[in-house]
């Protein structure tokens, strides 16, 4: 089990152990989570036998609109 270690100047907010981090460094974590859940989304993505399916690129081109 984890140690907490206690300081000095530790503020308790409600019983349990808060972690109290610098604004920049959390939006930091919360892009890295977000980039992290779409990855998961597309490996799934490509893992779905549904998705495994092989359209011709005549059929590709016609739904782009492509010449």
């Amino acid at each position: 089990m984890a140690k907490i270690i206690q300081e000095k100047n530790l503020i308790k907010v409600g019983k349990e152990p808060m972690v109290l981090l610098p604004l920049r460094k959390w939006e930091k974590i919360k892009v890295s989570l977000d980039e992290l859940e779409d990855v998961i989304r597309f490996y799934r993505a490509i893992s779905d036998p549904e998705n495994q399916e092989k359209i011709p690129l005549k059929q590709v081109k016609k739904k782009l609109n492509l010449p």
